[in-house]
């Protein structure tokens, strides 16, 4: 490969890393043709981009984001592929669906809301967080929460005083 493939390639690892939030580092070697096509399919019905790449090439494009990776590149050994997703734990969760049919892939490392996460170990964890969507219909049903709450009472507090005046006005006849 000469130096100008390879920058090509560089450049348009570095268009995809800025492209997308949430970058997983993952193995998937080992896995034959037909469960990588699998694979595959999956992450393209869930919007996730799955890319094989070589070490050397991404810990370059790497440097040449704005964003901080620099953690990420003591993962990078052996066979390496990238899960990318704007959707903070879709990658997780088809990684652990995924593994319940097979033995990998193996999580080595994941850039997620500008956090670390490193090791197979901490697939849990981001399987676990919440997606920006979530997390906003949580805040939402925080804050309609007390004002459904006092409406409710409103409305109760209501229904008791119109029966009390109708019960008064009944009872003066």
């Amino acid at each position: 490969m000469t130096r100008e493939q390879k920058n090509k390639i560089i450049e348009q690892i570095v268009e995809l890393l800025e492209q997308y939030s949430n970058v997983y580092l993952v193995d998937i070697s080992d896995l034959n043709a037909a469960d990588t096509t699998l694979l595959r399919r999956k992450c393209y019905s869930q919007n996730i981009r799955l890319i094989v790449v070589k070490n050397k090439l991404l810990e370059k494009a790497f440097g040449k984001t704005d964003k901080d990776y620099s953690e990420l590149e003591q993962v990078l050994r052996g066979h390496t592929a990238l899960m990318l997703s704007d959707v903070a734990n879709a990658p997780a969760r088809l990684i652990k669906d995924f593994r319940k049919t097979h033995p990998k892939p193996l999580l080595k490392a994941a850039y997620v809301y500008e956090s670390v996460y490193v090791g197979d170990e901490q697939l849990d964890t981001l399987a676990a967080l919440k997606s920006r969507e979530e997390m906003i219909a949580d805040i939402v049903m925080l804050l309609q929460s007390p004002m459904q709450t006092v409406v409710g009472q409103l409305q109760s507090g209501g229904d008791i005083l119109a029966r009390l005046v109708k019960a008064l006005s009944q009872r003066e006849s």
